[in-house]
């Protein structure tokens, strides 16, 4: 059993109040198979250039991920710039290079057709769907998207989301996609576009996670020094889907046990600039943070009761 992720790999340039790093490993597939790969054995579906660092390559030869699936094209790898504001709750995109990536249409193997677990980043949402016909018999299809996507392809991305089971979606995407203000409310709008769940990533306030019929929310590890906030949602969705497919069945239970791993696994990705608190995890520092998360939500019944007497 594994995961597929189909999503960018690409050099990014960043700068936060902690400092500036030039042409780090970067991309929606790096992230999210970094911190699915504790769970699961992960195939990465992506395209770089010719131009690709043999050490971006190095640090995604890790025990659990699977680059069969990684093509290689002549020509230059995709390149993302951002500066953080000072409390790096917004960011400014400086340039945004597609490159290689601008064309890519994957075709994929045998092997990965086969498989049911997938995760589908926040790529053309046409794209998700020509990946998602190539698969036989998808169980879990998980997807994220953006505001460039909801802007530009909405009626594209709305055909997406009747074949996704999960959502995944930040709190001004959510909003948007529905147009409704209250996020809570936009969330379970979000639900009569097709998904059956739908998790909304709020940054350092944690996430929450929206069924039919139930209604979660975990928060955030508390993080002394935040270094760089960059792929914290790639990082999320990793650990989410990374749990829940290694639990094997989609419960109301399970659903939340996720949310915590994801909120978790975003939790190591912030603390270095690039994938640079992923690489080294052990599982043994995942499973003191989930512990200490739950710790900070414990509550029993009889502490409250007494205060109503």
């Amino acid at each position: 059993m594994a995961i597929a992720v189909v999503g960018s790999l690409g050099l990014d340039t960043i700068e936060t109040p902690a400092g500036r790093v030039e042409e780090v490993l970067g991309g929606s597939a790096a992230y999210f198979s970094l911190a699915a790969r504790h769970f699961l054995p992960v195939r990465i579906v992506a395209v770089v250039g010719s131009d690709f660092p043999a050490s971006a390559r190095a640090a995604l030869e890790q025990e659990g991920l699977d680059l069969t699936e990684l093509e290689v094209k002549e020509g230059r790898t995709f390149r993302w710039e951002g500066v953080y504001s000072r409390d790096m709750n917004t960011r400014e995109t400086i340039r945004t290079e597609l490159n290689v990536f601008e064309t890519f249409r994957p075709d994929l193997s045998a092997s990965t057709r086969a498989l049911r677990h997938v995760f589908l980043a926040n790529i053309d949402p046409v794209l998700q769907r020509q990946v998602l016909s190539q698969l036989t018999r998808p169980h879990l299809v998980l997807a994220d998207t953006m505001n460039y996507w909801i802007t530009t392809k909405r009626d594209e991305l709305l055909k997406t989301l009747a074949k996704v089971r999960i959502l995944l979606i930040n709190e001004e995407e959510a909003r948007q996609l529905t147009g409704e203000a209250v996020t809570h409310k936009a969330a379970r709008a979000i639900l009569t576009m097709g998904p059956e769940t739908v998790v909304v990533k709020m940054g350092e306030h944690g996430a929450f996670l929206q069924g039919r019929n139930a209604y979660f929310v975990c928060p955030a590890f508390p993080i002394e020094t935040v270094i760089d906030p960059t792929g914290a949602g790639d990082t999320f969705a990793g650990g989410f889907m990374g749990a829940l497919a290694r639990m094997g069945r989609v419960t109301d239970m399970n659903l939340r046990r996720a949310t915590i791993y994801g909120c978790v696994l975003a939790s190591f990705a912030v603390e270095e600039f690039s994938v640079g608190g992923l690489l080294n995890l052990k599982r043994a520092e995942v499973l003191r943070r989930a512990a200490a998360v739950l710790s900070m939500t414990r509550v029993t019944l009889d502490d409250t009761a007494r205060l109503l007497r």
